[in-house]
């Protein structure tokens, strides 16, 4: 796989109908661990993660990945925070992918079996993938993502709306992603979740990153009072 890492934006910004609704913003991206992405409502987590993934326009500045943008697109995936599912098997649905980048039939389906026995969605392989529920859904993406091997995985609210048995399943999921060597960029309203998970914190408000930290030291003390603010459970707006 060629390495898309270290990932280096400068004054990247996304628009809608001249609406800024992420940026500009200056930030690197380094191999390794789960970058957290944190911040009030609106504040432009899910455009940035979307922006940096190339599925929102970028309307100035640069993003630069270590090699070209085809390989660069090639070499990672995202997970929405509600995945579209086909209609079509939970087999399928992780084929599928497999089967457009080339890989033949009997190759993509025993990949997208092993990647279901993973996730723990063996036993419904064969189920319409449309019958899931939320969490199964979610699995189902997850799976459907990291059989493509990808070296950076964006996701969005991954856990959102999911019981706490359910959370619990696919953050084990994306630990074992992160050990074994997939980089995560994840953004969360949880802030459990976050220090569970974070290796380095990004806090953003107004579409503006405010602050980037390891994890440890943001948790013990964030350097700006809009995120001391946010930590303490107070409005940010």
């Amino acid at each position: 796989m060629v390495g898309l890492l270290p990932m280096r934006a400068r004054g990247a910004v996304t628009r809608r109908r001249d609406k800024v609704l992420a940026g500009p913003v200056d930030l690197d991206l380094r191999a390794g661990g789960i970058t957290v992405a944190i911040g009030p409502n609106g504040s432009g987590k899910t455009s940035l993660l979307r922006m940096l993934h190339g599925i929102a326009r970028l309307g100035g500045g640069t993003i630069d990945w270590t090699c070209n943008l085809r390989q660069a697109r090639a070499g990672q995936a995202f997970v929405f925070q509600r995945p579209v599912m086909l209609r079509r098997s939970v087999l399928a649905n992780v084929a599928f992918p497999l089967r457009l980048s080339g890989m033949p039939r009997a190759r993509a389906r025993a990949r997208a079996r092993e990647w279901l026995g993973r996730v723990g969605l063996a036993n419904a392989a064969d189920r319409p993938a449309t019958q899931l529920s939320g969490g199964e859904g979610q699995k189902l993406a997850l799976a459907r993502a990291l059989a493509g091997n990808p070296e950076v995985l964006f996701l969005d609210e991954p856990s959102a709306s999911l019981d706490g048995r359910a959370t619990r399943e696919i953050e084990a999921i994306l630990t074992d992603a992160r050990d074994a060597g997939t980089k995560l960029v994840m953004s969360t309203h949880d802030m459990g979740q976050a220090r569970r998970l974070a290796s380095e914190v990004w806090f953003l408000r107004g579409g503006l990153l405010h602050e980037s930290a390891p994890a440890d030291a943001f948790f013990a003390g964030p350097a700006t009072a809009e995120a001391r603010a946010f930590l303490n459970g107070d409005i940010v707006e």
